[in-house]
């Protein structure tokens, strides 16, 4: 059955806009709308009540409070008078008219017009049920996602220096209703040496995250988010004993997706000291125990590639590459994080170029068995040290980024270049980008129109696949060398996976340098030259007598 929403202003009001927008939001949720237009005598008013019996009463009036205090209190008594309060009415205003509609407790709702547009719609999704039911949010990754359609979850990261503080700002995040995830950020000490604590260096306790203990520490935090709109809650993967990390946040904070590398927390990037080999084994085995257990998964491997300054093609190879894994490991729920402006110095239309090509080809993998989350974020390293600059980059990085038609936006805060976000940053951040998102909703042009952004994407989805034909050569032999650890490993010793950031770390080679040319990356030869893929594939095989 329609519900019915009758709306106008009351008094001498005469603003409609507000009323007007929200009965169109109405109806595109499904909603009958009645409208009564601006400036309606009470009289008036109430009669519509009693005539179109709508489910659901939306007052407006932006004049001066103390008037409005006297409206509602003869409203009041004219609907208690014809037995009317069983309707549920809503408020729509000024700061100043909100704050008195809140007095009144026959008015279930106020809006004050600091609300996001997708906050209002939740409100409209959410009042289509049982009246006088608070419903709590869809707390697994898809349902979420589909729950918050067609706005993407909005997610940030907190881990601060102690336990106390990270505590009180998730509360505060949770009870502001802006964020749909919240990310733990434990320090390196949990995260290398959690089940080996005799092992951790004190005196590096809370650098670069929490310093979580215990499994009640998880448990507390995660508490803490049971409040507002009650936040799904995720956290970054141990860098060794990865499996034992992935079964503490499955059961103590019901860990929204694991994110967890291929190739990386090894000798490659040293935050743990797992030789490269045995990283890629107990990478994959992590993987398969989120799979098996209903865990979505994030296989963070591409932008580590790019953050080392690994050309174009390189980060679009092991996007693939990781997505792969991700299917034959039996992961159903990807989540494809798009790292913009990384490495930094990269045009919007050729960052852009990039992307879509990775997009594109995961979306190959696509099937019933397999989907794909697109989430979005802006490379710290593009960050200015200069806060308001920052706010600059995260902004517009996130404006164009929405032309990816993200399900999830990581938010990473103006401040992060500088200091750890606290709940201040991050409310701020959020709003920032909400801006920018709502805009680009709004309608954005179709970059692939841009012939140079279109030939961008080919050559770099071809460049890729030569990438990944020739980590299958040196795996012939094997049913699937793309999923084997010996495969992926020799690929690295090889050069074949490369970046000029890993030179003289690990088995990694560092070969070429890579330089941002035009907008775009590429790898470059001792005379800065461009190489084509084509061209460096062939030097390393001469170089290893293949």
């Amino acid at each position: 059955m329609v519900k019915k929403i009758l709306g106008g202003s009351i008094g001498s009001c005469v603003h409609v806009a507000g009323v007007l927008n929200f009965l169109k939001l109405a109806e595109k949720e499904g909603y009958k709308s009645i409208y009564l237009g601006g400036a309606v005598p009470l009289e008036k008013f109430v009669g519509a009540i009693v005539e179109s019996d709508p489910d659901i009463v939306a007052i407006s009036y932006r004049l001066d409070p103390k008037a409005l205090e006297k409206l509602l209190n003869e409203f009041y008594k004219m609907i208690k008078e014809k037995n009317l309060l069983d309707k549920a009415y809503i408020f729509g205003g000024t700061v100043e008219t909100a704050a008195v509609a809140r007095k009144f407790e026959f008015i279930s709702k106020v809006f004050d017009g600091s609300e996001d547009i997708d906050e209002v719609i939740l409100w409209l999704r959410n009042a289509k049920k049982a009246k006088d039911k608070k419903e709590i949010p869809p707390q697994f990754l898809p349902e979420r996602i589909i729950y918050k359609r067609p706005y993407p979850l909005i997610r940030h990261h907190i881990g601060l220096a102690s336990l106390d503080e990270t505590e009180k700002h998730i509360r505060i995040l949770a009870e502001s209703g802006l964020l749909d995830i919240i990310s733990l950020a434990p320090d390196q000490n949990c995260q290398q040496y959690f089940f080996e604590p005799e092992k951790m260096d004190r005196k590096q306790d809370g650098a670069g995250g929490a310093p979580i203990r215990t499994k009640e520490d998880f448990i507390r935090l995660y508490n803490a988010s049971r409040t507002g709109n009650y936040p799904l809650m995720r956290c970054y993967s141990g860098t060794r004993n990865l499996v034992e990390f992935s079964k503490l946040l499955k059961e103590t904070i019901n860990n929204a997706w694991a994110a967890i590398p291929l190739t990386w927390y090894s000798d490659l990037d040293r935050r743990s000291d797992r030789p490269l080999l045995d990283a890629i084994r107990e990478n994959q085995e992590a993987i398969k125990w989120n799979a098996k257990n209903n865990v979505s998964v994030e296989i963070n491997e591409a932008h580590q590639w790019s953050l080392r300054y690994a050309h174009d093609a390189m980060e679009v190879a092991t996007f693939y590459l990781a997505a792969y894994n991700a299917k034959k490991l039996g992961v159903r729920h990807y989540v494809a994080q798009y790292m913009l402006s990384t490495p930094p110095g990269l045009s919007p239309k050729f960052d852009l170029a990039k992307q879509i090509a990775k997009k594109q080809l995961i979306e190959t993998l696509e099937d019933e068995t397999f989907t794909s989350y697109t989430m979005i974020r802006t490379g710290l390293l593009s960050f200015p040290a200069d806060e308001h600059s920052a706010m600059g980059q995260l902004v517009s990085t996130m404006f164009y980024g929405m032309y990816l038609k993200p399900d999830i936006i990581h938010v990473v805060s103006y401040s992060e270049a500088i200091r750890r976000a606290t709940s201040k940053e991050i409310i701020e951040s959020v709003k920032m980008v909400k801006q920018a998102m709502r805009n680009a909703m709004n309608g954005l042009p179709d970059f692939l129109e841009d012939k140079s952004i279109r030939n961008r994407v080919e050559v770099l989805k071809n460049e890729a696949m030569m990438i990944i034909d020739a980590i299958k050569q040196i795996g012939k032999g094997f049913d699937d060398p793309l999923i084997e650890p010996e495969v992926i490993y020799n690929a690295v010793k090889l050069g074949i996976l490369d970046a000029p950031g890993l030179k003289g770390m690990s088995v990694a080679r560092g070969r070429f340098e890579t330089q941002i040319i035009d907008g775009a990356c590429y790898a470059v030869d001792e005379n800065g030259k461009i190489l084509t893929e084509e061209k460096r594939l062939d030097i390393i095989r001469k170089e290893a007598g293949m």
